[in-house]
């Protein structure tokens, strides 16, 4: 999958003006979109102006340590699921497995080298867009099942409206063969028992075309319209992170 990093807005939140400047810069170089912010509290302003793509977090600055910042960010849906990584002069396993525990996507240890840095940013990147792409598809296939249940939904509202229609369509003619047969058996002459031929003909026509309508209607009460609406009701109940995983 190839990404556009021209249109890639990446947040780097790092106390250290050095650090920060030296981070921006890389970014800069390879097209990205780059936003620097010098403490927690600014960084979290601007994730929740800018919206960025990813965030790179210092964890180790004053007033705000980047575990605070990101539960801060975890706590606004529209921050919660941007791709977060942490900047960490700290190895311990401890700390890594509380950035993790606390919803961190990935960690770069410093220093680190200009690859290593470009290399994570990449992996999340497009693990990000593969999460995306497979979130619109199942999207797409729900409103296109939606638009099929609802059809059903609409059909199944007026079937009974229309069964009773169709009976009253079917007795019509019914009453009208069972007078032309008695008329038949009563005409006076040739003539006669060629009109109410033509009437038993006509009727029987009828008759049949409504059988036929009603033989139609049968398609929409097959079993597989029940599984439809079963399956329909199931890809709603599950989240997004369930869809994208089967």
């Amino acid at each position: 999958m190839q990404l556009n990093n021209s249109q890639i807005k990446i947040l780097v939140i790092e106390d250290e003006e050095s650090v920060r400047a030296n981070i921006l810069e890389i970014l800069e170089s390879e097209d990205f979109e780059a936003i620097g912010a010098n403490n927690g509290q600014t960084g979290i302003q601007e994730a929740k102006n800018q919206l960025p793509d990813l965030i790179l977090c210092d964890i180790m600055m004053p007033d705000m340590d980047g575990y605070t910042v990101l539960s801060e960010l975890q706590e606004d849906s529209l921050t919660a699921i941007i791709p977060f990584i942490f900047l960490t002069a700290k190895a311990d396993r401890d700390d890594l497995r509380l950035a993790m525990e606390l919803g961190a996507d990935d960690y770069i240890t410093k220093p680190c080298t200009v690859t290593e840095l470009l290399s994570a940013i990449a992996s999340r990147l497009k693990k990000q867009a593969t999460y995306n792409q497979q979130f619109q598809t199942e999207r797409s296939k729900a409103k296109g099942l939606q638009a099929r249940v609802k059809e059903l939904q609409n059909l199944s509202k007026n079937r009974a409206d229309l069964l009773q229609r169709l009976t009253q369509e079917l007795r019509d003619p019914l009453s009208n063969i069972t007078m032309a047969i008695q008329m038949l058996k009563l005409a006076p002459t040739e003539a006669a028992r060629a009109h109410y031929l033509k009437i038993l003909q006509q009727e029987c026509a009828r008759e049949i075309a409504i059988i036929n309508q009603i033989s139609n209607l049968q398609e929409f009460l097959v079993p597989e319209n029940a599984k439809l609406l079963q399956r329909f009701k199931s890809s709603l109940d599950r989240t997004p992170d369930e869809n994208s995983s089967n």
